[in-house]
């Protein structure tokens, strides 16, 4: 819940020159709901494409405060993020309720970025592995591999200024790429996994190296364009 339109039109002034050089990366970016519009009009011509923070999974009706797929791609967005931690957290999102708006927004032709992660409590636990299976095999219950992106968020390095080590991350992302191997086969080769939790221009090379990452969810360090910009032109030979 940062930026108004204004700024969100000064940010992108600012972050489409800084990474139109960019290659090998396919840049999306989240605005708030209100700035949406502005956004997709900021990037029209450049390298970067729009999503959605949310989305509801009714196409209309009396839902008073909510936004169907509809109007988001009406919005100029092409993506949407689904099942985000402070989703489930603040607004009791269950898997099932999840479930239901990847199928929306992917009945509507939006590419869906689909949030897991486990708290701190199940990770001392270690209960990160059925956590990991079960959101992945609920939420994408009886739903195809194509167009989803699937983004590791441990709660536990969500604003808190902790961050998984690669090895804990790669950990995640690797028990996350065989639960897609059974549910897809083959193509779950094909389904990005990206990493998300506290991701910073000090932290975003080392990760990057990790073998079943593909990417990051950027969250606090996206507010700043330099920041950003240097996240999305990471420096690793090993990818």
């Amino acid at each position: 819940m940062n930026k108004t339109v204004p700024e969100t039109r000064g940010f992108f002034k600012e972050f489409a020159s800084l990474v139109k050089d960019a290659a090998g990366v396919d840049i999306v970016v989240a605005p708030a709901f209100t700035s949406l519009y502005a956004a997709a009009e900021s990037v029209k011509g450049a390298n970067i494409k729009i999503a959605a923070q949310d989305v509801f999974y009714e196409e209309k009706g009396a839902f008073t405060g909510e936004i169907s797929p509809s109007m988001i791609l009406d919005c100029g967005c092409s993506h949407v993020i689904i099942g985000h931690s402070e989703r489930r957290q603040y607004f009791n999102e269950t898997d099932e309720v999840i479930n239901r708006k990847i199928r929306a927004a992917k009945k509507n032709g939006l590419g869906v970025i689909f949030c897991v992660g486990e708290s701190l409590a199940e990770r001392e636990s270690g209960k990160t592995f059925d956590v990991l299976n079960r959101e992945i095999e609920k939420g994408l219950e009886n739903i195809g591999g194509d167009n989803i992106v699937v983004a590791y968020e441990p709660i536990w390095a969500i604003g808190t200024g902790k961050t998984a080590a690669p090895s804990q991350a790669q950990e995640a992302h690797a028990c996350i790429r065989e639960k897609l191997r059974l549910l897809y086969g083959n193509k779950a080769a094909e389904i990005r996994i990206i990493y998300g939790g506290s991701v910073t221009t000090e932290n975003v090379d080392s990760l990057m190296t990790c073998e079943d990452v593909d990417g990051a969810l950027v969250g606090g360090a996206s507010l700043q364009a330099d920041s950003f910009a240097r996240i999305v032109k990471f420096k690793t030979e090993a990818r």
